[in-house]
C-alpha cells in the first residue's frame, strides 16, 4: 500500500527503508555481523558494547557525510534547537570578555526562528540585531554588507534555513572579510545533510534531528576544539560543551533510540549518494514546486528568488477562502501536513531529504487539478 507523502515541518518523514529496518529490529539487534543480542536498542545500556557500536559508527558516518573536519568536536545532545538558543550563548557568549558586557552576540534576524534565538539569548548575554528584515515581512535575507556587527560580540548567530518564513542562507558569510572576529553560529535544524557546509567558515553549528536526521529528541551540535572550556559559571554542567565532549555525549544518559534511528538516516543517505548527490536532488524537487507556484496566478510564494528555501516552501492560494478546500483535497490525494504555520498562514510543503521526487510530482499535479477546477 502507497504510503501518503507528509510534508510535515517537523517531526518529518523518515525514509521507508529506515523504518522497516528499524521495526525488524525492534526486539531483536543484530550486530555487523548478523549476531542477535537479545536486546532492542531502546533496552541498551548507553555504556554497554552494542550501543557503543552503533554510537561510534552513527558519529564516524555523521562526520564522513558531513566532511566535518578533524578539530570539530560532534556532541549528541538533548532540548532541540529552542534549548541550544540558551546553551549558546551560555558557552559562547564569553569568548571575547568585555567589562562594560556580559558578553556580546550579533544576530541576523531571518524569521521566526532567528527571532527567538535572539530573544532567548537576551537573559544570558548582551544581545543585539545586527540584520533584519522583518519590516519587510521576513521575504529577503539581509545583504552581508549592510549588517552591523560590533567589535565586541564573541559570535554571530544565523539560522541557515527559517522553516516557517522559507528563507535559506545559500552561502555562508565571511564573517573575517566583513571585518569582523567573532564566531559564526549556524542554527542549520532544517537543511543540514542536504548541502555541503562551508566549516572554514563556522565555528559552532547545532540542530534538531526531527526534520531531516531522523526522530525529536536529539540534537545535534558540531563546535570547534578550542571553542570549548569557555562556559559561564552559570551553565549547567549537561549544558557545558567542554563536559559534553570530555564524556564523548554520555555525561548523562543520550536519547539512544534517537541515536540509532539518526545512525540508519546516516546510512540511508551514504546509499543514495551522498549529501552532494542529496544536494542535486533537493535542487531539483525545489525547482518543481517554484516553478509551479511561479508559473500560476492562482498560488504565489512572497520570498525574494535570491532567498528561497530549498526545504520548506510556503505559498498561499490567492483567494484564501479556498484553503480549507485545498487542504480536504490534499488529503484525499495523499498529500499531509500541508498547513502553514498559525504565525503565517498559508501552506507549507517541507521538501526534506526523505521526500522523493514522486511526492512532489503528486503535490504539482494536484496543485494544478485544484486550480483547473476553481478557474
Amino acid at each position: 500500500m502507497q504510503r501518503p507523502y507528509n510534508f510535515s515541518a517537523g517531526p518529518a518523514t523518515i525514509p521507508s527503508e529506515v523504518l522497516s529496518q528499524a521495526a525488524a529490529e525492534m526486539l531483536n539487534w543484530p550486530d555487523a555481523t548478523g549476531r542477535l543480542c537479545g536486546m532492542g536498542v531502546m533496552e541498551m545500556s548507553h555504556r554497554g558494547k552494542e550501543f557503543l557500536s552503533i554510537y561510534e559508527k552513527t558519529e564516524a558516518d555523521l562526520r564522513e557525510l558531513l566532511n566535518i573536519p578533524n578539530q570539530f568536536k560532534i556532541l549528541f545532545m538533548q532540548g532541540g534547537g529552542l534549548a541550544e538558543n540558551a546553551i549558546v550563548p551560555l558557552n559562547l557568549s564569553a569568548l571575547r570578555p568585555n567589562p562594560e558586557t556580559r558578553g556580546a552576540a550579533d544576530f541576523v534576524v531571518t524569521g521566526s526562528w532567528s527571532k527567538k534565538s535572539l530573544d532567548e539569548a537576551t537573559k544570558f548575554c548582551d544581545a543585539r540585531v545586527a540584520a533584519s528584515d522583518q519590516i519587510n515581512g521576513f521575504t529577503r535575507i539581509p545583504e552581508p554588507s549592510t549588517w552591523n556587527l560590533r567589535e565586541k560580540a564573541s559570535y554571530v548567530h544565523l539560522c541557515t534555513n527559517e522553516t516557517i518564513n522559507g528563507l535559506e542562507f545559500h552561502q555562508l558569510p565571511d564573517l573575517k572579510a566583513l571585518g569582523s572576529a567573532a564566531e559564526l553560529v549556524i542554527d542549520f535544524s532544517s537543511h543540514v545533510a542536504s548541502r555541503p557546509v562551508d566549516w572554514s567558515r563556522v565555528g559552532l553549528a547545532f540542530g534538531g534531528a526531527q526534520k531531516n536526521l531522523g526522530p525529536a529528541g536529539l540534537t545535534l551540535v558540531v563546535v570547534r576544539e578550542d571553542l570549548l572550556g569557555h562556559a559561564l559559571p552559570i551553565c549547567p554542567s549537561a549544558f557545558d560543551y567542554q563536559m559534553v565532549a570530555s564524556n564523548q555525549s554520555m555525561y548523562n544518559t543520550p536519547p539512544t533510540y534517537a541515536i540509532y534511528i539518526a545512525g540508519l538516516v546516516f546510512q540511508w543517505l551514504k546509499r543514495q549518494g551522498g549529501v552532494l548527490a542529496m544536494e542535486q536532488q533537493n535542487i531539483a524537487k525545489a525547482k518543481l514546486l517554484y516553478d509551479a507556484i511561479d508559473q500560476s496566478s492562482f498560488y504565489v510564494n512572497k520570498v525574494a528568488l535570491d532567498s528561497r528555501s530549498r526545504m520548506n516552501v510556503p505559498f498561499f492560494l490567492r483567494d484564501e477562502s479556498r484553503n480549507e478546500a485545498f487542504l480536504t483535497g490534499a488529503k484525499e490525494a495523499g498529500l499531509l501536513q500541508l498547513k502553514g504555520h498559525k504565525s503565517v498562514g498559508g501552506m507549507r510543503a517541507s521538501i526534506y531529504n526523505a521526500m522523493p521526487l514522486e511526492g512532489v510530482q503528486t503535490l504539482v499535479q494536484y496543485m494544478r487539478e485544484f486550480e483547473r477546477t476553481l478557474s
